[in-house]
């Protein structure tokens, strides 16, 4: 055989290993099936030729009873799975269309105990990307929102059912036991979906009890005691305690002081920040006040989870503060103090109300404005996705609105039925300068550097840092991934660990026993800085 010949033999088995290695589940997939860059196939085999009508059914008689069927995924055949549709507008809106995208809720181990997929995921969750002919809100939204808070993961998933292509979906990390291990480090607590299983009845009535107080779906104003008041608006995931729950509204709305006792303030202030920013009105801070989760974790601190983001980024015209849809200079100049003073919001008028807080709650707007938008990394990104999936789009018969509409609508505002959807960058470049010129922007913030730990005894740690331009400093802290998180006031008064009054080099002494993880704000008159700037999503850990 001459050198050519071998050369060409070579080369083809080497092309022949490298096909046969990318068509099996390495390692990095086995980690990450959301990774963005990996469009999914996922085949769903029914044996009923009806399964659509079947599926159609038990969704409209609120059922949510499963149909058995087989998945393919990438290649890997899972049986026995439980398939239902999923969603309310994204269902029923393009199902009184007539068309036939519509999102599912996919369940493994619905007949096989134990039954995942590689990274312990058990659900699959596919929207049809509704109202959003960019594709891009919920996977760009997802990825922003990770950087700060406790979000799903997203990608895209080409689905077929019976082998009929049905179109380029989303595919939605679920809020469930294997999301709450990786964020929590447990799934021992209560994990409680904050959205109205009835929006008219939300609209309607307060409750099923004459007892109940006044509320607005699940907004967390206080309604009493009696459970009945909070059964339309919360679904509680593993027991059937409503009392955390009602404590919890009880204490934001009438023991505000002391509400750190429940809740992580620091994780809602994100929340509340990125809804603002993006103007995520679907959301707690929109006119329905739903689209998140709780987690009460196994020390009784409630964590928010966001969720449901594919009218983020003003696809959702409705603040609440009017019946009127906004316009869209209304959604570029968007007040970062909406619902302020309301108080059917009470996790915003409430937090807000405290000084502190509210400085905290502006850094992180701050923070999140700079890091994604007025950087230009959220406009570089949704390029590099959208063209990405530019393919998968034009191919997909079945998507809900034309692809000329798709490359359009991350720039500018395009037409959906009735309604128009404002283009991302058209949003957001306006809205990032905007907030960014506002007054409080404007101020100087304190500077925090040299920012350490050290034990100082077998029971004590030292922590300090130079701080300028600040009228106090706080440390942040808690012992474990879970449990609440506790503040106190750090010095610079040549005391309990200060070696020096008035240096600026500000120090607390913290018994040992009680401080894992911290994160330091230094505060002025009008602003904040905070060390890391992500607070509580990024603490400084005690080796």
């Amino acid at each position: 055989m001459n050198k050519t010949v071998c050369f060409v033999v070579q080369r083809l088995i080497c092309l022949s290993i490298v096909a046969f290695l990318q068509i099996l589940p390495t390692g990095l997939e086995a980690q990450d099936f959301y990774d963005l860059h990996a469009v999914k196939e996922i085949r769903i085999n029914f044996e009923q030729d009806n399964w659509a009508d079947i599926l159609a059914k038990l969704k409209d008689q609120g059922q949510k009873k499963r149909v058995t069927a087989s998945i393919n995924v990438n290649g890997i055949k899972y049986d026995s799975v439980g398939v239902r549709y999923k969603g309310n507008s994204s269902y029923y809106s393009v199902n009184n269309s007539g068309q036939t995208k519509l999102p599912f809720n996919i369940k493994l181990n619905h007949k096989i105990k134990g039954q995942k997929l590689p990274g312990k995921y058990n659900t699959i969750k596919l929207s049809n990307v509704f109202r959003d002919p960019s594709f891009l809100r919920e996977t760009l939204a997802y990825e922003i929102a990770r950087n700060y808070a406790h979000a799903s993961k997203c990608n895209y998933a080409r689905v077929y059912v019976n082998d009929v292509y049905m179109g380029l979906y989303n595919s939605v990390e679920s809020v469930d036991k294997a999301f709450l291990d990786h964020h929590f480090g447990t799934r021992k607590g209560e994990l409680i979906k904050c959205d109205p299983l009835d929006i008219k009845q939300s609209l309607n009535s307060s409750g099923k009890s004459s007892k109940c107080l006044p509320g607005d779906f699940a907004s967390l104003m206080y309604q009493g005691k009696d459970s009945l008041c909070y059964q339309n608006n919360y679904e509680l995931k593993r027991d059937n305690n409503w009392k955390p729950l009602i404590a919890l509204t009880n204490q934001l709305n009438n023991k505000t002081d002391k509400i750190d006792e429940m809740l992580d303030v620091d994780e809602c202030l994100w929340m509340l920040a990125f809804n603002n920013v993006l103007v995520n009105l679907d959301s707690y801070t929109g006119k329905l006040s739903h689209n998140y989760y709780l987690y009460q974790d196994t020390l009784g601190i409630f964590h928010p989870i966001m969720w449901d983001m594919n009218m983020a980024f003003g696809g959702f015209r409705y603040s609440g503060a009017s019946n009127k849809p906004m316009s869209n200079e209304e959604l570029m100049d968007m007040s970062l103090f909406t619902h302020y003073k309301n108080d059917k919001r009470p996790l915003i008028s409430k937090l807000l109300a405290n000084d502190l807080y509210r400085k905290m709650y502006v850094a992180h707007i701050k923070t999140m404005v700079q890091d994604q938008f007025t950087s230009g990394k959220y406009k570089t990104r949704a390029q590099q996705v959208q063209s990405s999936i530019d393919y998968y789009v034009k191919s997909d018969e079945q998507r809900l609105y034309p692809y000329e509409l798709f490359r359009k609508s991350l720039n500018e505002t395009v037409p959906v039925g009735k309604q128009s959807i404002i283009g991302i960058t058209e949003l957001m470049e306006a809205r990032a300068k905007k907030l960014m010129e506002h007054p409080l922007m404007q101020k100087e913030d304190p500077k925090l550097s040299a920012v350490q730990h050290r034990s100082t005894s077998d029971s004590t740690v030292l922590v300090q840092a130079r701080i300028d331009g600040a009228e106090k400093a706080y440390v942040f802290y808690k012992s474990l991934q879970v449990g609440r998180t506790f503040k106190i006031e750090m010095n610079d008064k040549g005391e309990n660990g200060d070696t020096t009054a008035g240096d600026n080099t500000y120090s607390i002494e913290i018994d040992k026993a009680k401080i894992g993880r911290y994160f330091i704000v230094a505060e002025s008159d009008k602003t904040v800085k905070t060390y890391p700037e992500k607070a509580s999503f990024e603490m400084l850990q005690i080796n």
